[in-house]
């Protein structure tokens, strides 16, 4: 995501100084170190992974940012105003799960800030063409309001960022091209083949239409 689009999205979801925000699958926490450091919120980050906890951590420096390690869901216990799910819904196959655990953790008035990638699930064809396929589990927009809407959360605002998206995901399979004898060094021919493929798909289906990406508030009622 951009600066530019973290920002607005904090906005959407009232995100400001004391709000308590629970930010799931947070990796290395950029979206959330900043959106800490420039709203004052309570911002507690979960990731799986210990290692990119650690770097986390260690990025945050003196921002009151706390982060822990944990699987999700389930969700940590106590209420949350606002929950954070940046570029993390596609890895969820199962939506109803995830979301009735997001409902459960906030605040009535509480808000589900999340990104979105929109579109009919993949084909065998196109799940055998995309690497680490099983992260990949597309849902279309409607499908996804009536799951929101059967555990109490409403669509507040949402607004379409499929452009500067696919044109990340087009700069990101430059720079991988460009570097690709240091990035092989560092990381395996095999691993780079696999995210230059994936790059690609994602500029085609970004391009093309065929995915859609959308930034998101739902308010539990």
């Amino acid at each position: 995501m951009r600066a530019d689009e973290i920002r607005q999205l904090a906005r959407r979801s009232r995100i400001g100084r004391g709000v308590s925000v629970l930010d799931l699958c947070c990796g290395v926490a950029g979206p959330g170190r900043l959106i800490t450091a420039e709203s004052g919120c309570r911002y507690l980050g979960l990731d799986y992974s210990a290692s990119t906890v650690e770097i986390a951590r260690a990025l945050a420096g003196d921002l009151p940012c706390r982060f822990e390690q944990a699987h999700v869901p389930p969700l940590p216990d106590g209420r949350f105003e606002v929950v954070l799910l940046l570029e993390a819904m596609l890895a969820f196959p199962d939506k109803r799960v995830l979301v009735r655990n997001v409902a459960r953790a906030l605040e009535p008035g509480g808000r589900f800030a999340f990104t979105l990638e929109e579109g009919r699930p993949l084909t065998p064809r196109e799940r055998a063409r995309m690497p680490d396929a099983d992260t990949v589990w597309l849902i279309e927009s409607a499908e996804l309001t009536a799951v929101l809407r059967e555990v109490g959360l409403t669509v507040t605002w949402q607004e379409e960022c499929s452009a500067s998206h696919h044109a990340t995901a087009v700069a990101m399979l430059q720079s991988l091209r460009a570097d690709s004898a240091e990035i092989a060094r560092q990381i395996g021919a095999r691993a780079l083949a696999e995210l230059i493929t994936a790059h690609q798909l994602w500029s085609e289906w970004l391009g093309g239409g065929r995915v859609r990406k959308f930034a998101l508030v739902a308010e539990k009622r």
